[in-house]
């Protein structure tokens, strides 16, 4: 059975890696200090830059590729999970294309997929230092001639645990990012131009969340639409998916974030030495750590009267905080495009398509496509296409397709 299991899991890594990067660039010296935050924060509102600095954006780790943009790292104002403000980084990317569209150049807020927990897993860095797995989509995104935000998250390279498929306060991040972006005066980016919003996986959950947040939340940007790919819409029905599976990494990045964003929660209390010594450990891996380290273990073997982790989520004091992070109860007003494999061994096709649902029926215009290709990786990939052609036509000012009713 080992034998299996070790082989499952090289072929599973080496499809998923093909997308990760095994190793983290080195940080130019004082970089570090970028990445924190002034104490108190300056006051201000939500979008307002705290500080940024000229960065780079490599294509390939050896850094003889630079994508087509001029780039600003920065530091913005945003709001946590429970309504405080806190400081969370990115990166502005002005394209060197020029925009052919109607208008001004829109700005894309660009919502990375996992990146992992710890500071070094921070998507600014990794765009600097060339090993940044969606780097491609980004450069897709350039060549169309669209301004390009990437929001780090709240506690990935600024202080913090961060908080990993926490519905707020990644949606928050999204679209604060919008307006650093607009706010920036190096960046050269429209102030009240077009804007769209994109992510797949995590930040397929990021971009929804941040569509559904985004008429409450930020009602003056002007946004045309939003595209979330494979979104982790269902918290507890991720986990279930991920329990014991080859990617359970991901189940305790986001036991991490919980117990973050909850600490009256006290998830410690249920874990023994080992599932409290993982929980410690996880929060400073990145995803080819996450992936190679913790796959295949069985929560069960981590707390301390032997149940899984999952069993806990649909009891209280840990129900409520599980819903809180549920996606498909508000209806974007802008419409959306939702973007899932059939096939998805990561993130349930299923609870994605009842998110679609969902929409739909609040009254949303929601565009789902069934994708064909085999696991999550496959799934991204195959789904890039219709993506990038679907954000271009909104952009363009072309009627949105809709098919609620017929998935």
């Amino acid at each position: 059975m080992r034998q299996t299991h070790r082989r499952r899991l090289t072929a599973t890594i080496i499809s998923v890696l093909g997308l990760v990067s095994l190793t983290v660039g080195a940080v130019p010296a004082g970089a570090a200090d970028f990445y924190d935050p002034p104490s108190p924060l300056p006051a201000g509102n939500n979008g307002d830059i705290i500080r940024h600095e000229a960065t780079q954006f490599f294509l390939d780790p050896v850094k003889l590729i630079a994508a087509p943009a001029n780039a600003q790292k920065i530091m913005y104002r945003s709001t946590d999970t429970h309504g405080d403000p806190v400081a969370v980084t990115g990166t502005v990317l002005t394209p060197k294309t020029a925009w052919a569209g109607p208008g001004e150049r829109p700005i894309v807020s660009y919502a990375v997929g996992t990146q992992g927990m710890g500071d070094q897993c921070a998507p600014s860095k990794a765009l600097m230092g060339g090993y940044e797995y969606e780097g491609p989509f980004i450069a897709g995104l350039l060549a169309h001639g669209y301004g390009v935000v990437i929001t780090d998250y709240e506690g990935l390279g600024t202080p913090g645990v961060h908080t990993y498929v926490n519905r707020k306060a990644e949606g928050y991040a999204v679209l604060d990012a919008v307006r650093a972006a607009q706010r920036l005066p190096e960046a050269n980016l429209p102030d009240t131009g077009p804007v769209a919003i994109a992510g797949y996986s995590q930040g397929g959950g990021a971009s929804a969340a941040a569509a559904e947040l985004q008429s409450s939340y930020a009602p003056e940007l002007d946004l045309k639409g939003a595209y979330a790919g494979a979104p982790p819409a269902d918290l507890a029905a991720v986990a279930k998916s991920l329990d014991g599976q080859y990617a359970v990494g991901f189940l305790m990045f986001a036991v991490a974030s919980m117990n973050a964003a909850y600490p009256e929660l006290n998830i410690p209390d249920l874990l023994n030495d080992k599932g409290k010594a993982l929980e410690a450990k996880v929060e400073n891996e990145c995803t080819a750590d996450g992936l190679i380290n913790n796959a295949f273990t069985k929560t069960s073997d981590l707390t301390a009267d032997g149940r899984p982790i999952t069993d806990y989520l649909a009891e209280e004091p840990y129900a409520s905080a599980v819903a809180e992070q549920q996606i498909g109860r508000t209806a974007p007003t802008a419409p959306v495009l939702v973007a899932h494999s059939a096939f998805d061994d990561i993130v349930p096709f299923e609870q994605g398509r009842q998110m679609a649902r969902s929409w739909c029926s609040e009254g949303a215009a929601v565009q789902f496509d069934t994708v064909l290709a085999p696991t999550h990786v496959g799934g991204f990939v195959a789904a890039y296409p219709s993506a990038l052609a679907w954000l271009d036509g909104r952009l363009h000012g072309d009627p949105a397709p809709d098919n609620c009713g017929a998935f």
